[in-house]
């Protein structure tokens, strides 16, 4: 198990089946029922204060479970203040979806140091193989947004969606027209013309 603290508010915990499977649980149970797995939310819950001083005493928690192969989930756990009557914790749990038929896919960051922590997040799955996913990686400056831009997704690809959920961790994806990229091209700046999430990884 791998836990990464995103913010003050908001952890990443990376767990494998093997350690799902001591817990008597498996992927899919996980993903159709989260909120009824709470054995395995405490056990987490308890490393994440210990490893990384995530407390979550008296907070309403949002917990969002990602996996695109059968042998790594990815959890999102985000806290929340509690309304005012609320006495005791409450548990949500959704799974996300993202729309993969574009052989193409633009996220955004609000600043660059952002894009470099994502570009970490996804070099820290060793299964994901970037080079197999998308052929190239650009990155854009444009009215102080960062537009990072990758071409020819692998849409079918097993680990397409896994990609998905880590860039949406750190970026947004806006609805942005097919020819969104010329406009980029014509009025922004070019940073990172190729390779910019192995790029983002190595050198920042």
């Amino acid at each position: 198990m791998k836990i990464e603290k995103l913010t003050d508010n908001k952890i990443r915990v990376i767990i494998n089946s093997d350690e799902l499977g001591l817990n008597h649980a498996n992927v899919h149970n996980i993903m159709a029922k989260a909120i009824e797995t709470q054995e395995i939310f405490s056990d987490i819950l308890k490393k994440a204060e210990k490893e990384v001083a995530f407390y979550t005493d008296g907070y309403k928690l949002l917990i969002e479970a990602f996996s695109s192969f059968d042998d790594v989930v990815v959890f999102t756990i985000t806290k929340f203040l509690p309304e005012k009557n609320s006495k005791k914790k409450k548990l949500i749990a959704k799974r996300k979806h993202f729309d993969s038929s574009s052989g193409q896919l633009i996220c955004s960051f609000e600043n660059f140091d952002t894009f470099c922590e994502c570009c970490h997040a996804i070099n820290t799955i060793h299964k994901l193989n970037l080079k197999k996913l998308a052929k190239n990686t650009v990155l854009y400056l444009w009215k102080d947004t960062y537009y990072l831009v990758l071409k020819h997704l692998d849409t079918e690809h097993d680990n397409i969606d896994l990609l998905y959920a880590i860039l949406s961790e750190f970026g947004n994806f806006p609805s942005f027209s097919n020819h969104f990229e010329c406009k980029l091209l014509e009025h922004g700046k070019v940073l990172i013309k190729k390779n910019a999430i192995d790029i983002g990884f190595n050198y920042f």
